[in-house]
């Protein structure tokens, strides 16, 4: 049995690893709010852009714009990977990496080579030590970012799919569903396909009509590069509440979990005492019985 000393020194670590998590809990609930409000107010204007996209892309032709063309083999496949710098936020960004692996492994199943961009200290030292290839990494930016991050990724993937360096471009994140669930989401980027976004406006209940000026194409020009950047700022929008909702999550079950730790080893240290007593006073019954 553990001495007393022992006993006591664990409570006292458990109690100060208490206050640890304690306070990770709250700094996190407090980011949580900032990027909660963040993530709400920016998917409206994302699912409207995609909305209006589709349609736009419905009514061109793939040789109006280069980011519109499907190309007939696909050789190269680039996957953008957002996880968090930070860990201690539970199984997030596992999931995230296990999801992004097993795309990984599936399409080089298919014959494809496979390129990362990685968004994220985590995620990047994972593919650091895989098989494949880590075309691109940012990391340090989780903690706070702008809109200006978005737009140096998404120009990044964009050069890479008109160069010839990848075939295909797909974003794998931590969507925010709720306060107890996030979970990764995939979506292709590029090749920006006519017939997916039109097929995704009729799953919404129809279409809406707009009436654009200049032409299609005219448009095309501007709004593509722009549709990609827009996706990449929403999945690092949800990628940064997730991450922050399962960091509090995670505090919160180690917060409790430290509290049935100091029960548990509180009630050792009651037995441990009570048995030193009951030692001692058998030794003194002892000694006055060997005294007559």
């Amino acid at each position: 049995m553990a001495s007393l000393r022992d006993v006591n020194n664990k409570i006292g670590a458990v109690k100060k690893t208490k206050q640890i998590t304690k306070a990770m809990n709250m700094v996190a609930s407090a980011k949580l709010r900032g990027a909660q409000d963040r993530i709400e107010r920016f998917r409206p204007y994302a699912d409207k852009f995609y909305e209006m996209l589709g349609d736009l892309a419905s009514k061109a032709d793939e040789a109006a714009h280069p980011l519109l063309e499907v190309r007939e083999e696909v050789k190269t496949v680039g996957i953008m990977l957002v996880t968090s710098d930070r860990g201690l936020c539970g199984s997030f960004n596992t999931n995230l990496i296990s999801t992004a692996l097993k795309t990984a492994q599936a399409k080089a199943g298919e014959g494809k080579e496979v390129k990362f961009f990685c968004v994220g200290r985590r995620g990047r030292d994972v593919v650091r030590k895989s098989e494949y290839e880590l075309a691109y990494e940012v990391v340090g930016e989780m903690g706070g970012f702008d809109f200006s991050l978005a737009n140096g990724l998404g120009m990044e993937v964009i050069n890479a799919y008109l160069n010839g360096d990848v075939d295909e471009i797909v974003l794998i994140y931590g969507q925010f569903v709720s306060m107890g669930r996030q979970v990764p989401e995939k979506l292709t980027l590029l090749p920006i396909a006519s017939e997916e976004a039109a097929e995704g406006d009729e799953g919404q209940g129809g279409a809406s009509e707009y009436i654009y000026e200049p032409d299609v194409e005219g448009l095309l020009a501007e709004l593509l590069p722009r549709f990609i950047k827009v996706q990449v700022y929403r999945g690092l929008l949800d990628t940064s509440c997730s991450e922050h909702a399962a960091r509090m999550t995670a505090m919160d079950n180690a917060t409790r979990a430290c509290d049935d730790m100091v029960e548990r080893l509180t009630l050792i240290y009651n037995k441990t005492r009570q048995a030193a007593i009951t030692t001692e006073l058998m030794d003194i019954v002892g000694g006055a019985e060997a005294l007559k």
